[in-house]
């Protein structure tokens, strides 16, 4: 499942992020929006996790929680228009 997280701290990195969902399962891929412009981040990014049952424990439980100061939006991403 590929999961949208957004309004993250912008000194987030790919690693922490990584452990964070690694609570609930395993992860094939994390990868946070950089601008092309400055090469900072857009604060969200897109994870995907191979087990659906864990991906959305994940979202229920991480969706509205606190992460380095800021309150995390985790959901289902929705495939590119």
């Amino acid at each position: 499942m590929n999961i949208y997280v957004g309004n993250l701290n912008y000194r987030v990195k790919e690693g922490e992020l990584q452990q964070v969902m690694e609570d609930y399962g395993a992860v094939s891929s994390v990868k946070i929006i950089m601008d092309r412009e400055t090469g900072r981040s857009k604060g969200f990014a897109f994870i995907e996790m191979a087990d659906d049952a864990a991906a959305e424990k994940a979202i229920a439980e991480l969706n509205g929680a606190e992460y380095m100061g800021r309150t995390m939006v985790v959901k289902q991403a929705r495939p590119k228009a």
